[in-house]
């Protein structure tokens, strides 16, 4: 019996600490991380945007508070106090010694409270596309440290591959050189070219930490994150034939807008200010013991005595306001316009120079490496021919991974270029996919 107690006991324990291991390796392991992932987790940490949802929220009880009539005011006092004789500071003696209370309250037009809630209604729209500004940038940029790290860490595989062949090649070097069948030129050539990849190398592993790092920025995540899911490069969902339609609605332009709204908006407001809010009041005045009270009413009128001075100039310096943002927007449309007309354009010869890269360029050098290298088991090439053409295939790899990841960051820019999230959209777009 104490033996089956002391079994069940050893595989409990063997078993906890099975557990245990296996989840300190899975805490250890590192996490897979596809683009979406990574735009998703810079979103929920952007401090940026949570700025523009309070600034939203601002905007959004303002327009309710600035639809309100003003506070009354609430008003006392004493009038015509005696200040000298026999009479002096007593408060019901004199006939005209009164204590006054009194509430006056200022009536403002309801064309005037929708103009000062509208405004501050425009407020919270700009907020909100300045919210998909943010938003729109926060994923291209997340998408362009993904796509960097994701073709340097495959660059680095190829330059790995590279370095192994380089060193097979000295070994070989040095056993043709030890049994009479190559120079000493050989050797110091394929030492030539392993010092060139690891420096090259080197550079690369450069690029490659400081592209990890700034995803870990965005993501913060351990910058050993294995990166998952190769996104779809070979379109961009933009149509160039309604570039007009699709970048009226492009985030900066959208705040362009908004800004031109507002500023219409403070010049209706300052259109209304031209007539004068009237103020009216109503006080109670208690006077001495054998003396009756009084009740007083007034109304209380500004005199706009140099209304084309004051209030017409500033109706016009914000009619000008208005102009001059509307003017901003368009020429921000057409500076989009052109951008992306450009980018298209970039991004378009790059998938034609990609394809011909990968169809054509590599395939003949691996084509070329093969036949070197059958003429040199032949003797009829020498281990110089060989190395050349195994490093002319590789480098013609490293350029179309590198040309890849340049497309790939002009494809981020115009995917990205709205927001991709919904709740972040000023204004539903719909985009053609487009093929080069």
């Amino acid at each position: 019996m104490f033996s089956l107690i002391n079994l069940s006991l050893r595989r409990r324990v063997a078993l906890a600490c099975l557990l245990a291991f296996g989840a300190t390796m899975a805490t250890a392991a590192p996490r897979s991380l596809t683009l979406a992932q990574a735009q998703a987790r810079a979103l929920e940490r952007s401090r940026q945007l949570a700025a523009r949802g309070h600034a939203i929220a601002a905007a959004d009880d303002m327009t309710v508070a600035a639809a309100q009539l003003p506070d009354p005011v609430l008003k006392a006092g004493i009038d015509n106090l005696p200040v000298g004789g026999p009479e002096r500071f007593k408060l019901g003696a004199d006939f005209m010694t009164m204590r006054r209370i009194g509430i006056m309250q200022e009536l403002t037009s309801s064309e005037k409270q929708r103009w000062r809630a509208l405004r501050f209604a425009r407020e919270a729209d700009r907020s909100r596309a300045e919210a998909a500004v943010v938003t729109a940038a926060i994923e291209r940029d997340t998408a362009i440290a993904w796509l960097d790290r994701y073709y340097l860490d495959r660059m680095l595989r190829e330059l790995t591959e590279q370095t192994r062949q380089a060193r097979d090649e000295i070994a070989a070097a040095q056993a043709a050189f030890r049994g009479g069948r190559s120079t000493p030129a050989s050797v110091l050539e394929a030492r030539v070219a392993l010092l060139a990849l690891e420096n090259r190398a080197s550079e690369l592993e450069g690029q490659a930490r400081s592209a990890a790092i700034m995803l870990a920025r965005w993501t913060d995540l351990p910058v050993d994150t294995v990166l998952t899911g190769e996104p779809d490069t070979s379109a961009v969902s933009i149509d160039p034939g309604s570039l007009d339609v699709t970048l009226a609605h492009h985030p900066k332009v959208a705040v362009l807008a908004r800004q031109a709204d507002l500023a219409q908006a403070e010049a209706e407001l300052a259109r209304a200010n031209r007539h004068a809010d009237w103020s009216v009041e109503i006080a109670l005045q208690q006077r001495g013991s054998g003396y009756p009270n009084m009740v007083s009413f007034g109304v209380s009128v500004p005199l706009q005595w140099d209304r084309k001075r004051r209030q017409d100039r500033e109706t016009s310096a914000k009619l000008a306001e208005a102009d001059q943002a509307q003017a901003e927007r368009d020429e921000a449309l057409r500076e989009h316009i052109a951008e992306v007309r450009g980018q298209l354009a970039e991004w378009q010869s790059g998938r034609t120079r990609i394809a011909r890269y990968r169809q054509e360029l590599v395939p003949l050098a691996s084509e070329r490496t093969a036949s070197v290298l059958a003429a040199y088991r032949g003797g009829k090439a020498s281990l110089v021919d060989v190395l050349s053409a195994q490093r002319a295939e590789s480098e013609l790899r490293l350029q179309a991974l590198q040309l890849e990841r340049e497309n790939a960051r002009v494809w981020a820019q115009l995917t990205f270029i709205a927001p991709i999230s919904a709740s972040a959209q000023d204004g539903a777009v719909t985009l053609k996919r487009v093929n080069p």
